[in-house]
């Protein structure tokens, strides 16, 4: 693999992790094209702000989500930007919420900014091609109802964002409304896992030449 070849090897950011993985592979299909605007909307787990904050939210009184980056020049925008291939930086708002490890990563999208005739399925069969015999990606069921049905919403409504605590695994969703020419890319993690210390492992072990999964859940 070109990682293994490699002498020096980066790891994306848990937030960029999410973005990378739901737009690279829509613009290297010609779904998504590049240059387009977008805007990203992500809550992560506090443990994400390090041993400070996490003392606040373990230790002191906080409050209940908090929104943040409002300056719109987060570290993270420019690397979102090249590695999806949309030579774009996106609007990007982050926020934290009271839960220690996780991530959803929302990406709306209009129709009207994809190529002519798309649609949520193909949309879904991009990504599903895209990340065919992935060993930590996993694509899920395309639309609300199917991923209702499949016991992936709490209460049959809410997508919580720390279900993939402590693994490796990068969960991704398409929520389509093809009637209104919509559709919403939503990416789950853990910030700690696939975000951070898990992409660090699983490329170690592709530039030492061991099994991909090794140590890794």
């Amino acid at each position: 693999t070109a990682i293994g070849k490699s002498k020096r090897i980066s790891n994306p950011g848990c937030y960029p992790t999410g973005f990378i993985g739901l737009t690279r592979p829509l613009v290297d299909a010609g779904i998504l094209p590049e240059g387009t605007a977008l805007t990203v909307n992500a809550i992560s787990g506090y443990s994400g702000g390090g041993k400070a904050l996490m003392n606040v939210f373990e230790n002191e009184s906080h409050e209940p989500w908090g929104a943040y980056g409002l300056s719109l020049k987060h570290k993270h925008t420019p690397e979102m930007a090249k590695y999806s291939k949309l030579n774009k930086q996106p609007i990007f708002q982050p926020a934290v919420g009271t839960f220690d490890q996780g991530m959803v990563v929302s990406v709306p999208v209009h129709y009207s900014w994809m190529t002519e005739g798309v649609s949520g399925t193909k949309i879904h069969d991009a990504l599903k091609q895209h990340y065919e015999g992935s060993k930590f990606v996993e694509i899920m069921p395309l639309g609300e109802e199917a991923v209702k049905e499949s016991g992936l919403l709490e209460r049959g409504a809410f997508l919580a964002p720390d279900t993939l605590k402590n693994t490796n695994k990068l969960q991704l969703f398409v929520f389509a409304n093809d009637d209104d020419g919509t559709c919403l890319l939503m990416a789950r993690l853990d910030n700690l896992g696939k975000g951070a210390s898990g992409a660090a492992v699983q490329n170690l072990n592709l530039s030492l030449g061991f099994e991909e999964t090794t140590g890794l859940l």
